[in-house]
């Protein structure tokens, strides 16, 4: 029977059982339903709800229950309701009445409250280390390539020259901001609902703030009313895990079309890719093509519940039931998808032969050609409609501007000389690029220490 089925006069129909069952997918929290009843539980003998005694003898039992729960001793009843009552009815079995006091001065409202928090506190701390290990790995691999000259793109058409190690830094800076995203909604995340009964607190002499601290929480969240009725924590984890399963997918479809033949600028290791049932030549980027597909997923978990919650009444209603599973998806497949990320762009081979052949075509030095003559007095605007018509020649003659003539340079205006060639050279135009935060290999290496400063302060 039902614990809370005092109440009623018959049993609950097995369909409509099975339908409000949260068992097999809430058990992954026992470990921090163990925890937060054991605090309940010391704070209650501390402040004489219960005696001593039967508090020292119910936190026996619940470290007995993990136990066994950790070594397998002990299996979930799939019939039971959700894991809260499955651990109480547990420990009711093994000490009687002194088991059945565990629940006085709290109900399933603030446990389920508490225990998603925690799950939540302890999950995101392992997101946050594969968040950091990755922009780690990113830095890495950008040490290698402070001078590997790649196009820029805008509108996926080359635009200027760049090198590979200030493309991946982009990324770099959007995965702190991530961590830095996680860490904010961790924080105010941090109160602890435990003590908030159903809805209205409670009669007996609680210690809301003991409770707090033995579990680590900053304070107790401050309304009672609140600490039931609310799942914005859910909601701003799930955001933050959106939007950095957005950066994972960005990076995912450039890797996508750097490893293809058109671009060729790197190849995937075998062991992260795929072939093909018929056709013999392929390698497909598969783990970058589901990151792509998953990031749909995760967004998919945040409309959830924002949905879930928009049209709620306070306080508590069944409806919440609905945050855990979309949580939880959410949180396992962005940990999926950063511990597959990181190996796979570990081991990948960057062609920089072909990043350079990229670069050298497409006309990415024409603005340093306007600006060469900037810097010779001419107006900006005047500079640019003159190498316009310069790439317009080239094009039309199937030149590049480092092969037109000079003269044909001097037909448009006499303050064109010799040197036009060599400040129109990829190397000089990266070299030169050196503003804060632009890629010249000097500029770079700035800014990979300050992202390795940045990463270290947040380990």
């Amino acid at each position: 029977m039902a614990l809370w089925a005092g109440r009623f006069s018959k049993e609950v129909d097995e369909t409509v059982n099975a339908f409000n069952s949260s068992i097999a997918f809430d058990a992954r929290m026992y470990r921090q339903d163990i925890q937060g009843s054991i605090a309940h539980a010391t704070m209650l003998g501390k402040c004489g709800i219960i005696q001593e005694s039967e508090s020292e003898a119910i936190i026996a039992g619940l470290r007995e229950i993990l136990e066994e729960i950790d070594t397998g001793k002990l299996i979930f009843d799939p019939n039971a309701e959700d894991i809260h009552m499955f651990i109480e009815a547990e420990l009711t079995k093994r000490l009687g009445a002194t088991g059945k006091r565990l629940h006085t001065a709290r109900s399933r409202n603030d446990q389920v409250a508490l225990d998603i928090r925690l799950y939540l506190r302890d999950e995101m701390q392992e997101v946050r280390k594969l968040v950091l290990t990755l922009a780690e790995t990113v830095c890495e691999i950008a040490q290698f390539h402070t001078e590997t000259i790649m196009p820029g793109y805008t509108h996926l058409q080359r635009a200027q020259p760049v090198t590979f190690a200030h493309h991946l830094l982009t990324y770099a800076q959007m995965l702190k901001r991530d961590c830095e995203r996680i860490d904010d909604a961790v924080d105010r995340m941090n109160e602890c609902p435990l003590g908030s009964g159903a809805l209205a607190g409670t009669t007996y002499p609680i210690d809301r703030h003991m409770t707090a601290e033995l579990l680590g929480f900053r304070q107790p969240v401050a309304n009672s009313l609140d600490g039931v009725s609310d799942r914005d924590f859910c909601i701003e984890i799930c955001c933050a895990l959106s939007i950095l399963m957005t950066h994972l997918s960005r990076f995912s479809e450039e890797i996508i079309l750097w490893c293809s033949w058109e671009f060729k600028f790197i190849e995937l290791d075998d062991a992260y890719a795929t072939g093909s049932s018929i056709m013999p030549q392929k390698k497909n980027p598969d783990v970058t093509e589901l990151i792509r597909g998953k990031t749909g997923r995760v967004n998919g978990d945040l409309m959830t519940l924002l949905s879930m919650m928009k049209g709620l009444p306070l306080a508590y209603n069944k409806d919440m039931q609905e945050d855990k599973e979309a949580i939880f998806d959410a949180i396992d497949n962005t940990e999926l998808c950063l511990k597959t990320f990181i190996p796979m762009l570990k081991t990948m081979r960057v062609l920089k032969e072909n990043m350079r052949n990229a670069a050298a075509r497409g006309f990415i030095n024409a603005t340093d050609c306007a600006d060469y003559l900037v810097k010779k007095g001419m107006p900006f605007r005047d500079a640019y409609k003159i190498t316009g018509t310069l790439v317009a020649e080239c094009i039309q003659k199937n030149l590049t501007l480092e092969t037109l003539p000079l003269e044909n340079y001097q037909t448009m205006t006499e303050l064109f000389t010799e040197d036009i060639y060599q400040a129109i050279n990829l190397d000089t135009c990266v070299r030169e690029r050196c503003s804060y935060g632009a890629p010249s290999p000097e500029s770079v290496q700035k800014q990979l220490q300050e992202l390795r400063d940045d990463l270290d302060w947040l380990k």
